[in-house]
């Protein structure tokens, strides 16, 4: 059933109340009270803050930096904490396996006439939540979309989206991050401009004309790196050499998505052997049978994360999938909506269920570390809503929280 828009706040009204946290006098975070109990948890948001944020489908970013916030386990409720000032466009973050340090992709260089991106690397306070920048590097490349932590934490990877660079980046002893290990590009044949899979009507188009790194992360083991590529509609296996930080070809073709239909974020089961492609063009979602011996990807299903009849343009955005392993969920932008398929015991899917994300343009979404909440970042309200989460069927429920977030980009919890 369609939510009633009606009862939503208008965004004037909404931004009243946001902009007076906003801007009211921000408690410093290193004198934040450390969560008393297990119930309680640590959680970052990173933000558009860039006024000149070359995002082409945002808003002028309007945040701040990367937003501190406790979330309480039994209620869902985000309560703000502080503030990291950056106002390179932090639009990624990433936090290693230890929850020690936190990582930064900003959108724009700190070096004045640099054109490339940059990666900023933080020290986490465990006790306070505080970070402390321990150093900021050159991304390899403009326009950094994503970066992860290899499972070892000994290495940072980033996808530059407009720097067609795959960079590979050593942690040293402290957190910081060191010269590259590694710089590959993507190469291969490029999809058409029109979606082959978008809806009818559809004006999406993020330029298919030449190879745009989206998101890069390793499987479960380590062993092998996937790369996702949107102009080349195309996921890509490497090797990886944890000792050295290297790179090198799988010896497996691209596993192919639909023709011009833009292959954005994918996410791995937790069994190691599924894996699921969102294409931001296209407005579907791929599966696919994974190999971790040989990094082989094998093309399984595909489906529409749209409604049957919707007409007119979307920009998927993200894909996650519970920690049960038993659903996964997509974020459609401009239709706004969250959709949840359920992931059958042989690995195919059924989608079960919709739900409006109670905000304009959500762009990121995350589980709290015991799943029973799930929080969408809509950037163009500059908000965060949060929902109940049905273990058993995998329906939403909205709780009618609404967390005031400047530009939100991305909801990260402290491990």
């Amino acid at each position: 059933m369609q939510p009633d828009f009606d009862s939503f706040p208008s965004r004037r009204t909404f931004l009243a109340g946001a902009s007076a946290l906003l801007l009211a006098p921000l408690a410093s975070a290193s004198r934040v009270d450390p969560p008393a109990d297990k119930l309680r948890r640590f959680c970052y948001v990173g933000s558009i803050s860039a006024a000149k944020a070359v995002v082409p489908e945002s808003t002028t970013g309007e945040g701040k930096g990367i937003y501190l916030f406790e979330a309480d386990l039994v209620t869902g409720i985000l309560t703000y904490r502080g503030v990291a000032p950056d106002l390179a466009n932090p639009w990624w973050i990433a936090i290693n396996p230890a929850g020690t340090t936190l990582y930064a992709a900003n959108e724009i260089s700190t070096k004045p006439g640099d054109t490339s991106g940059s990666i900023s690397a933080y020290r986490i306070n465990r006790s306070t939540g505080a970070l402390t920048l321990l150093n900021t590097v050159d991304s390899g490349g403009s326009r950094p979309a994503q970066l992860s932590v290899h499972p070892s934490g000994k290495y940072v990877l980033v996808a530059n989206f407009s720097g067609n660079s795959l960079v590979v980046f050593p942690v040293q002893s402290d957190g910081s991050l060191g010269a590259p290990t590694d710089v590959q590009h993507d190469t291969g044949a490029i999809g058409p401009q029109t979606p082959s899979s978008a809806p009818p009507g559809g004006l999406q188009g993020n330029g298919h004309d030449r190879p745009r790194p989206h998101m890069i992360h390793a499987d479960v083991a380590g062993r092998f790196i996937v790369s996702a590529d949107l102009s080349m509609d195309a996921l890509l296996v490497w090797k990886f050499d944890a000792e050295k930080g290297v790179l090198s070809p799988s010896g497996n073709p691209p596993a192919l998505v639909g023709a011009g239909d833009g292959a954005r974020h994918f996410a791995f089961h937790p069994n190691g052997k599924l894996l699921f492609s969102l294409q931001e063009e296209g407005g579907t979602i791929a599966s696919f049978n994974y190999d971790p011996a040989t990094g082989a990807l094998t093309p399984r299903q595909t489906l529409s994360t749209l409604p049957k009849g919707y007409k007119g343009t979307v920009y998927t955005s993200e894909i996650v999938v519970a920690p049960s392993g038993n659903f996964v969920y997509t974020l459609n932008r401009l239709y706004d909506s969250i959709v949840c398929f359920r992931i059958g015991g042989d690995g195919t899917l059924t989608k079960v269920a919709e739900e409006w994300a109670r905000g304009s343009f959500p762009r990121h979404i995350a589980f709290s570390p015991d799943a029973k909440f799930m929080y969408v970042c809509n950037q163009r309200n500059d908000e965060i809503a949060t929902f109940a989460v049905n273990p058993a069927t995998g329906a939403l429920r909205f709780t009618g929280q609404f967390t005031a977030a400047a530009t939100p980009a991305i909801l990260v919890f402290l491990p």
